[in-house]
């Protein structure tokens, strides 16, 4: 390790979460819900008001227990995982489909310059992927696959034993697979793509369209106020449910799909499933397991597909570990 603490950040579409990070594990941290109506300024303030939060408590930590002599007083940067497209080589935003009006923002030197702080700014699904790969499900592997499924779908992929990053960093747009000519709109405007169909987003809708028409029983109890979402389906589908338990098939099956395109695109040994539906990976594990085995090509059939090890903090993991660990990463 070149350095002993870092600052990390976690842009999601529904979540904001920055972390104090040392070594291999995370010391602390905060989140609040991301807010898109503030505008990439407005976030930035929110990020601001976040790092200030933790290095204020420095000396109490989040139980009480002092952190200040576990980073012995430094912290090298800040690593930040951002939904994207991004262009990591300079941290400028090109576009965020669930984060309209970031096109153009200077992010990475926006933060430093606010901060003060060395920053560098990583794709999430790349981000998780490292975090993944040096400290959960994906150690000890020389190609691997990371997928996040939550409000959308994206990825990252280690090839040959390092990061794929692409042409301006910008690899493991897995999500925007078109995989139907028809069906949902994506966030980016395409009818069909594997976010369109698979995310959590998706599963959301085919579930408020189950209320609609009164197809599920479980889904239609649930009170106004307390909002229909995927994570209500999976509760529907352990109740036992039958339409929740249709759902999370379908989803299952999509899923599938997707990850059968990806194991013969970059051949892993393994696939890892993180964010928010990674929750029900029980669930899901064998319907996407059965399209795997009958879809993909018969060399591929057997790819291991587990979820990820670090839940939701691989992203957070793997945006430190680009100021921690930079020859590495």
């Amino acid at each position: 390790m070149n350095a002993r603490a870092a600052i990390s950040i976690d842009l999601g579409g529904t979540k904001l979460r920055v972390a104090l990070v040392a070594h291999d594990r995370i010391l602390d941290r905060v989140a609040l819900p991301t807010n898109a109506a503030l505008g990439p300024s407005g976030i930035c303030d929110q990020i601001g008001q976040m790092i200030k939060q933790l290095t204020d408590r420095l000396d109490t930590g989040p139980t009480g227990t002092p952190i200040a002599n576990e980073i012995g007083g430094e912290i090298a940067g800040i690593g930040m995982s951002c939904a994207g497209p991004i262009n990591t080589e300079t941290g400028t935003v090109t576009d965020i489909p669930t984060l309209p009006g970031w096109e153009g923002f200077a992010l990475a030197a926006t933060l430093s310059q606010r901060t003060g702080l060395a920053v560098r700014v990583e794709n999430d699904g790349i981000a998780a992927a490292l975090g993944e790969w040096r400290h959960g499900a994906g150690q000890g592997a020389r190609n691997m696959v990371y997928l996040t499924v939550s409000t959308g779908i994206g990825g990252g992929a280690v090839v040959d034993g390092r990061l794929l990053r692409g042409h301006r960093g910008m690899s493991g747009h897995i999500g925007h697979m078109r995989m139907a000519q028809d069906g949902p709109r994506c966030h980016c405007g395409v009818v069909g793509c594997f976010e369109a169909l698979a995310s959590g987003t998706a599963l959301t809708q085919r579930a408020l369209d189950a209320v609609s028409s009164a197809a599920s029983p479980y889904l239609a109890s649930i009170p106004d106020d307390a909002g229909i979402d995927a994570r209500a389906v999976i509760e529907g589908a352990r109740a036992g449910d039958p339409h929740c338990l249709q759902l999370v098939a379908d989803e299952a099956m999509y899923l599938g799909q997707g990850i059968t395109s990806v194991i013969h695109m970059f051949s892993p040994e393994r696939v890892i499933i993180g964010g928010g539906l990674s929750h029900a990976f029980d669930l899901l594990e064998p319907g996407i397991l059965d399209v795997i085995r009958r879809d993909a090509l018969a060399p591929f059939r057997q790819v291991p597909v587990i979820p990820a090890a670090l839940g939701d903090n691989s992203g957070l993991m793997g945006a430190a570990a680009l100021i921690l660990d930079p020859q590495n990463s």
